[in-house]
């Protein structure tokens, strides 16, 4: 099982638990392909370690089913090793966020500080490159980009977004796509019906950042949307940080479903200043000094991502 195929079976699984998928219902390679922006053939070696957990049926020349959604856990598969590269991407990100690495560094002095091989680091800077979060010099060495990891960088961050997504909805080349909308209220409502309790700190930040980019999506300006998708991947690196709020994530699960109400009724206005206003409230909770610290959260660090 490498790397790949084992973050693609977990970014499966929170699919399945953050989407209404029934019993029998058929995964296909080709939508986790348009999903996860990747190839079929890491999806296909991905739904077979599914298959293997009996979260999934393969059934021969038809492909994979899902057996009881019931029974589909969080994180089914064992924890990486601590010399796995998911490993040491979450420490290279912690060390970032916590102000223990310098904007520029070399590859040596990252092999020789994460004991890992030249080959090894440069997948994993791969991927933070793909993620926007450091890039490679024009000589030597690489520079990590500027992160959410302070009260002001925070501040900007939902600045931008007030100013971006509530355009977004106002615009009036905005799309009250019934599918996309209904697709978005199915996953709230399993938000509301319990899985406020029952999903991971992990799998409720990407069905809320999914909300946010469904409606950025339906704008119909291709720039809203990618800056509401790189303000959402510079954000999961501190909002995992931090500890769950679980009263909070209610509390804006219950804004989400509003606006949606909104959209339904075709009062894209009234959406738009329930957006201005949701998005308004989160700035306040965000901008507090304790969300930062040197270190993984503890008990004191409060969070709710929206």
């Amino acid at each position: 099982m490498n790397e790949l195929h084992r973050s693609l079976a977990d970014k499966i699984v929170r699919h399945i638990r953050t989407s209404a998928m029934e019993q029998g219902q058929h995964l296909t390679e080709a939508s986790f392909q348009t999903l996860f922006g990747t190839s079929r053939q890491p999806i296909r070696q991905a739904l077979g370690i599914l298959a293997e957990q009996g979260v999934l049926e393969r059934v021969p020349n038809k492909g994979f089913y899902l057996r009881d959604p019931s029974r589909v856990q969080a994180d089914p598969l064992p924890a990486a090793a601590e010399t796995s590269d998911e490993a040491i991407y979450l420490r290279i990100a912690d060390d970032r966020l916590s102000h223990r690495l310098p904007d520029r560094i070399s590859e040596t002095d990252l092999m020789r500080r994460y004991g890992v091989s030249r080959l090894g680091l440069r997948r994993i800077l791969t991927r933070i490159s793909a993620e926007g979060w450091i890039e490679r010099n024009e000589g030597r060495g690489w520079t990590f980009a500027t992160l959410i990891d302070s009260v002001e960088a925070y501040r900007e961050c939902y600045d931008m977004r007030q100013v971006i997504e509530t355009h977004g909805i106002r615009s009036p080349d905005f799309r009250l796509d019934p599918v996309v909308l209904a697709d978005l209220r199915r996953r709230q409502e399993i938000i509301a019906e319990g899985g406020w309790q029952r999903l991971s700190q992990l799998e409720l930040f990407e069905a809320n950042s999914a909300f946010h980019e469904g409606l950025a999506a339906l704008s119909g300006n291709r720039f809203i949307l990618t800056t509401v998708q790189k303000l959402n991947q510079l954000r999961r690196l501190i909002e995992y940080r931090q500890t769950l709020n679980t009263e909070q994530v209610r509390g804006q699960n219950t804004e989400h479903l509003a606006i949606l109400d909104a959209l339904d009724a075709r009062d894209t206005a009234k959406a738009a200043d329930l957006m201005n206003a949701h998005l308004g409230k989160a700035k306040q909770r965000k901008a507090r000094a304790e969300m930062f610290s040197d270190g993984p959260a503890d008990g004191a660090n409060k969070r709710g991502d929206t």
